[in-house]
Protein backbone atom coordinates (compact mmCIF):
# COMPACT_ATOMS: atom_id res chain seq x y z
CA UNK A 1 0.00 0.00 0.00
CA UNK A 2 1.26 3.47 -0.84
CA UNK A 3 1.31 5.88 2.08
CA UNK A 4 1.80 9.64 1.94
CA UNK A 5 3.53 10.96 5.06
CA UNK A 6 3.65 14.71 5.53
CA UNK A 7 5.79 16.14 8.29
CA UNK A 8 3.74 18.02 10.85
CA UNK A 9 5.58 20.48 13.05
CA UNK A 10 4.85 20.16 16.73
CA UNK A 11 4.08 23.26 18.77
CA UNK A 12 6.84 24.95 20.76
CA UNK A 13 9.65 22.93 19.16
CA UNK A 14 13.02 24.64 19.04
CA UNK A 15 14.38 23.89 15.57
CA UNK A 16 17.92 24.33 16.89
CA UNK A 17 17.32 21.16 18.93
CA UNK A 18 17.04 19.28 15.63
CA UNK A 19 20.54 20.12 14.44
CA UNK A 20 22.45 17.41 16.37
CA UNK A 21 20.01 14.75 15.09
CA UNK A 22 19.98 15.60 11.38
CA UNK A 23 22.80 13.23 10.35
CA UNK A 24 21.20 10.35 12.26
CA UNK A 25 17.85 11.25 10.67
CA UNK A 26 19.34 11.15 7.17
CA UNK A 27 21.04 7.84 7.95
CA UNK A 28 17.78 6.25 9.13
CA UNK A 29 15.87 7.55 6.10
CA UNK A 30 18.61 6.11 3.87
CA UNK A 31 18.21 2.75 5.62
CA UNK A 32 14.47 2.87 4.87
CA UNK A 33 15.16 3.77 1.24
CA UNK A 34 17.53 0.82 0.94
CA UNK A 35 14.89 -1.44 2.52
CA UNK A 36 12.40 -0.37 -0.16
CA UNK A 37 10.06 1.27 2.34
CA UNK A 38 10.71 4.93 1.54
CA UNK A 39 10.16 5.16 -2.20
CA UNK A 40 10.40 8.94 -2.54
CA UNK A 41 11.29 11.84 -0.25
CA UNK A 42 10.92 15.54 -0.83
CA UNK A 43 10.95 18.85 0.98
CA UNK A 44 8.00 21.10 0.45
CA UNK A 45 8.85 24.14 -1.68
CA UNK A 46 6.75 26.46 0.48
CA UNK A 47 8.23 25.56 3.89
CA UNK A 48 10.92 23.31 5.41
CA UNK A 49 8.88 20.17 5.84
CA UNK A 50 9.45 16.63 4.59
CA UNK A 51 7.05 14.65 2.42
CA UNK A 52 7.60 10.90 2.02
CA UNK A 53 6.02 8.25 -0.15
CA UNK A 54 6.17 4.91 1.63
CA UNK A 55 5.36 1.38 0.51
CA UNK A 56 3.99 -0.50 3.50
CA UNK A 57 1.54 -3.30 4.23
CA UNK A 58 -0.75 -0.86 6.06
CA UNK A 59 -0.92 2.41 7.98
CA UNK A 60 0.18 0.73 11.20
CA UNK A 61 3.43 -0.42 9.59
CA UNK A 62 4.06 3.10 8.29
CA UNK A 63 3.48 4.50 11.79
CA UNK A 64 5.90 1.98 13.29
CA UNK A 65 8.62 2.72 10.74
CA UNK A 66 8.27 6.49 11.00
CA UNK A 67 8.51 6.13 14.78
CA UNK A 68 12.10 4.89 14.28
CA UNK A 69 13.23 8.26 12.92
CA UNK A 70 15.39 10.15 15.44
CA UNK A 71 13.44 13.41 15.10
CA UNK A 72 10.18 11.55 15.76
CA UNK A 73 11.72 9.72 18.72
CA UNK A 74 12.87 13.06 20.16
CA UNK A 75 9.33 14.41 19.69
CA UNK A 76 10.59 17.19 17.44
CA UNK A 77 8.40 16.23 14.46
CA UNK A 78 5.41 14.06 13.72
CA UNK A 79 3.76 12.91 10.51
CA UNK A 80 0.29 13.08 9.06
CA UNK A 81 -0.12 9.64 7.49
CA UNK A 82 -2.46 9.31 4.54
CA UNK A 83 -3.18 5.93 2.89
CA UNK A 84 -3.47 6.14 -0.89
CA UNK A 85 -5.54 4.08 -3.31
CA UNK A 86 -5.31 3.84 -7.10
CA UNK A 87 -7.32 6.42 -9.02
CA UNK A 88 -10.33 4.64 -10.58
CA UNK A 89 -11.48 7.50 -12.80
CA UNK A 90 -9.75 6.39 -15.98
CA UNK A 91 -12.20 3.52 -16.23
CA UNK A 92 -14.81 6.09 -17.25
CA UNK A 93 -12.83 6.72 -20.42
CA UNK A 94 -13.33 3.16 -21.62
CA UNK A 95 -16.85 2.38 -20.38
Amino acid sequence: MKILAIEADLPDVDTVAMLPLLKAEATRVWDLVQAGVVREIYFRADRPSAVLILECANVEEAEQLLATLPLVQARLIAFDIIPLAPYPGFGRLFA
